[in-house]
């Protein structure tokens, strides 16, 4: 049996958290995974199967949204900054750390997509993470850029950036564009049909905004992860990588784990990005499963100080 219960804790500049605690059954302090979502996504997208599949096997698993996301307070709501989100996640550890059911030594992260790289950047610079899954992971946003943005469309997009940065400074809200659209009218985030499905799988009412600021995808095109990777050791870390990932880039994924040190693991999944939280579900959150396991131990073993 495993107990979910809806959980808040306080970020900087007062800003509240809000998330989900999966607790497994018997008595701790049991071993925890922290989770987050990816580009513009919310817990509903997906998360709680890996959540419960984890704590099932006896880890305490804290799933949050970003701030400005779904239950998440912040404003502008549906901005994505990459290093506030990572300084948000190390709130969370913290608040993982302070509840009684959790052994304090012995917490990993769980981060996909966007998350994925922030799961790189926060392996490489917080110590108390034990262990750390990096699926579908965001490497270089420069080098994605060059791969899914036509030349001819870029400085199209540079203008829209400027305009948004003017309009900003006469007071204006920052603007917004779709996360996903079919329709060539609409500006949008992303474009394929499995982008669509994925984020537009049913969802509780109000859970998520098909929305985005448009400055979250300048930010996007700065934010570098894979330079943070062979910094990543001593600290384990396992890569899930979609042979045909179009989004983050499969060949991008492979050269930033040749990068990586010891100790590590490739795990190979067949399909597309958005293949291990669904066709590829039992063989993505198995990986992990058994990395945790591997470097966290299980509830009742004695953790690292």
């Amino acid at each position: 049996m495993v107990e979910r219960t809806d959980v808040e804790f306080v970020a900087d500049a007062g800003v509240t958290l809000r998330g989900r605690l999966y607790l497994p059954d018997g008595p701790g302090p049991h071993p925890a995974i922290t989770m987050a979502h990816g580009y513009a996504g919310v817990k509903e997208h997906g998360l709680e199967p890996f959540a419960r599949a984890f704590a099932e096997n006896g880890f305490a698993v804290l799933v949050h949204d970003h701030r400005g996301f779904g239950a998440s307070d912040g404003l502008p709501r549906q901005d994505v900054d990459p290093w506030r989100q990572i300084a948000d996640w190390r709130r969370a550890i913290s608040y993982l750390e302070s509840r009684p059911e959790v052994d304090p030594g012995r917490i990993g992260l769980w981060g996909t997509s966007y998350a994925g790289g922030h799961a790189i950047v926060l392996g490489a610079t917080d110590r108390r993470l034990r262990a750390v899954v990096a699926q579908v992971p965001t490497i270089s946003g420069y080098e994605q850029g060059l791969r899914r943005i036509a030349p001819e469309a870029v400085a199209a997009l540079e203008e829209a950036f400027d305009e948004d940065e003017r309009a900003q400074l006469r007071g204006e809200a920052p603007r917004t564009q779709a996360v996903v659209s079919g329709d060539p009218a609409v500006v949008a985030s992303y474009r394929t049909q499995e982008a669509i499905d994925f984020y537009l799988q049913p969802l509780p009412d109000g859970a998520w905004e098909n929305r985005v600021t448009v400055r979250s995808t300048r930010a996007a095109r700065m934010y570098e992860p894979g330079t943070w990777i062979a910094r990543v050791s001593p600290t384990p870390l396992l890569m899930v990588v979609a042979l045909a990932d179009t989004v983050t880039v499969t060949d991008l994924a492979l050269a930033a784990y040749e990068r990586a040190l010891e100790p590590k693991r490739l795990q190979l999944i067949a399909g597309g990005h958005f293949a291990p939280y669904t066709a590829r579900f039992e063989q993505s959150s198995g990986a992990a499963l058994a990395w945790f396991r591997e470097h966290l131990g299980r509830t009742g073993e004695l953790g690292t100080p």
